[in-house]
C-alpha cells in the first residue's frame, strides 16, 4: 500500500506511521519536494484504505500487489517520460544514444560525437570509469575522461551519459554528466543505487547479467524509493547457454516491462550481441518490440578501440542504421 501526502506536516506523517504500526504494518516515508509517500508492507488484509484517505494531509491511497511499488503500472498508469536535454524517453520519439564504449582521447570522442550527431543521435555516451572483467585491461581515463566528455558535449550541444561505478564518486560524476549510467555489474549494488537517487539526475539502469525482470525492477525501486523517479531501464542482453553471441538480447523483456511498469525501456544491441554485424538488425528488432530508445557503441576505428571494438559500429555503419530506423519508426507511429 502506498499513501500519497501533499505538503504534510511532520505530525501528520507521524500520525499515519503510528496508525500503520497499530495494525502491525511496516511504514517507510519518502519525501521529495512538497510530496511525501508512505509505503506500507505486511498483512494488508485488515487495512481499510478509505480510513487513511480521511486523515489530514493524505491525498490518495494506492494498493499495489507487486513487490516493486513505485515502478509498477499499478501505482501509475500513465507512462513516465524522462527528459535529458532535448532527448525525451518514454514519449513518441525514440532517442538514440551513441558513442564509444570508452573515452580514449579528446580527438576520438569529438570525431565520434560529430559523426553521430550528424546522423541524428540525441545523446553522446562514453565511459570514463570502466569496470572490466580483467584487472589488466583498460580501466578508463577517469577524471580526464570526465573533462573530455563534458567539453565535447558542450561543444556539440549534446547531452551526455557516462557510467558511475563507485558510490564515493557519484556526486563528483554527477557534476560532469547529464545522465548517470548504472552498468550491468552494479545493478544490485544497492549502496550505489541509493547514492545515485540522491543526485536527482536521470539514471540509465542496465539489466544485470543474469537478473530476472523482477530483480531489475526492484533495482529501479531502490532509486525511486530514494526520491528519484527519473529512471530509464536498459535491456542489454543476459547470460545464457548460447556462446556464439556475447549475450542473449532479451527482446521479450521490452514489452513485458512496459506492461508491468510505467518506466521507459531502451535497448543496447551492442552489448546484447557483441558483434557489429548483429547490432543493426537487433536495433531494428528492439524498436519493433517497443523500445523507447537505443544505446549504440560507435568508434571511428573499431580495430584500434581499447574497449569493445568488435561490437562497435563505424560512423558509416551508424549513419546507415539511422537511415533504416527512420522509416521503421514512422511505420510504428513514432520518430527518431
Amino acid at each position: 500500500m502506498i499513501i500519497m501526502m501533499n505538503a504534510p506536516t511532520r505530525d501528520q506523517i507521524n500520525r499515519v506511521l503510528d496508525k500503520l504500526r497499530q495494525l502491525g504494518l511496516d511504514g517507510h516515508s519518502i519525501t521529495s519536494s512538497d510530496k511525501t509517500m508512505i509505503t506500507a508492507s505486511g498483512d494488508l488484509s485488515a487495512c481499510q484504505p478509505e480510513l487513511y484517505e480521511r486523515m489530514p494531509g493524505v491525498d490518495r491511497v494506492v494498493i499495489v500487489e507487486t513487490p516493486y511499488k513505485l515502478a509498477s503500472r499499478e501505482f501509475q498508469k500513465k507512462n513516465t517520460t524522462v527528459t535529458v536535454g532535448k532527448a525525451c524517453f518514454g514519449g513518441s520519439r525514440i532517442p538514440i544514444i551513441a558513442g564509444p564504449c570508452a573515452i580514449e582521447s579528446y580527438n576520438q570522442l569529438y570525431q565520434t560525437g560529430v559523426s553521430v550527431k550528424a546522423a541524428g543521435a540525441a545523446m553522446l555516451r562514453g565511459g570514463a570509469y570502466k569496470p572490466r572483467s580483467s584487472p589488466y585491461t583498460f580501466q578508463g581515463l577517469e577524471m580526464e575522461g570526465l573533462e573530455i566528455i563534458k567539453t565535447v558535449g558542450r561543444e556539440l550541444g549534446l547531452p551526455i551519459v557516462s557510467e558511475v561505478t563507485d558510490p564515493r564518486k557519484v556526486g563528483l560524476i554527477a557534476e560532469y554528466v547529464d545522465m548517470l549510467q548504472v552498468g550491468t555489474r552494479n545493478m544490485q549494488n544497492f549502496v550505489l543505487l541509493q547514492e545515485v537517487a540522491l543526485t536527482k539526475k536521470p539514471v540509465l539502469l542496465k539489466r544485470g547479467l543474469a537478473a530476472t525482470i523482477e530483480e531489475w525492477l526492484m533495482a529501479a525501486e531502490y532509486i525511486m524509493a530514494g526520491g528519484n523517479n527519473q529512471v530509464v531501464l536498459c535491456e542489454r542482453g543476459i547470460r545464457t547457454y548460447e556462446t556464439y553471441t556475447r549475450n542473449t538480447l532479451d527482446l521479450t523483456a521490452i514489452p513485458v516491462v512496459k506492461h508491468l511498469s510505467h518506466l521507459p525501456v531502451i535497448a543496447d544491441p551492442s552489448h546484447g550481441t557483441g558483434n557489429w554485424r548483429w547490432v543493426s538488425p537487433m536495433a531494428k528488432a528492439s524498436v519493433a518490440a517497443g523500445a523507447d530508445g537505443l544505446e549504440i557503441e560507435v568508434h571511428p576505428c573499431p580495430e584500434e578501440a581499447l574497449s569493445d571494438g568488435p561490437q562497435s559500429l563505424t560512423p558509416g555503419n551508424f549513419s546507415q542504421l539511422m537511415s533504416e530506423l527512420k522509416p521503421l519508426a514512422t511505420a510504428l507511429g513514432r520518430s527518431l
